[in-house]
């Protein structure tokens, strides 16, 4: 995704964050954005390891159900 970016957008955005945000404040941003990811991740491994578990636990059954 950032690969199409390229050094030279990355830096222009940088800057203009710079600019509209102040270097104040950017840390602040940066972190928050940082939490949120890191949350968005944790919540989809938690939903997708939650999904595998019925998958596995729906097979178990079949699979039963098939051998009796």
């Amino acid at each position: 995704m950032l690969s199409s970016i390229g050094v030279p957008g990355l830096i222009l955005i940088v800057i203009l964050a710079l600019i509209v945000f102040g270097p104040k404040k950017l840390p602040e941003i940066g972190k928050a954005a940082g939490d949120t990811l890191r949350e968005f991740k944790k919540s989809t491994k938690d939903i997708t390891s939650d999904v595998t578990d019925e998958v596995n636990e729906t097979k178990a059954l079949i699979k039963d159900e098939d051998g009796k």
